[in-house]
């Protein structure tokens, strides 16, 4: 990450931004399930994801326009990208749900509209985030 970055961190999220207010933001954010989640239920809990995201987009004013399966910190996870008007600035949207036992970490990138992924900060995200301990 670079190191003008602004970082904050909670007991259940980390957040970094770009300086100024339109540039890229990463968010890595825990969530506690109701039940274990196993990998054999993948397909079930892509269903799911995908509802789920569908919901994100509309409440950022936008709808999912790409999704994926991907391999993130080595587990198959669901990804999706949308329009966003985040914080009155268009943006592009990266949201990917790992799924860890009792855990959903959800990864959030958004980037100002447009630009893809200026700073490589979406991508750097999704290519090493790890579960830790």
């Amino acid at each position: 990450m670079p190191t003008d970055w602004q970082v904050a961190r909670t007991a259940t999220s980390a957040a970094a931004h770009a300086p100024g207010d339109a540039g890229t933001r990463v968010s890595a954010a825990v969530y506690r399930l109701g039940k274990a989640y196993s990998p054999d239920e993948f397909t079930a809990a892509a269903e799911e994801l995908d509802g789920v995201a569908a919901k994100l987009a509309r409440a950022a004013g936008g709808t999912v326009t790409s999704s994926e399966t991907t391999t993130v910190a080595g587990r198959k996870i669901r990804a999706y990208r949308f329009g966003s008007t985040a914080q009155g600035d268009a943006a592009d949207d990266r949201v990917g749900f790992v799924l860890s036992g009792k855990r959903e970490v959800q990864l959030l990138c958004q980037a100002p509209a447009g630009q893809g992924d200026p700073e490589g900060a979406c991508a750097l995200l999704f290519r090493t985030f790890s579960l830790g301990g």
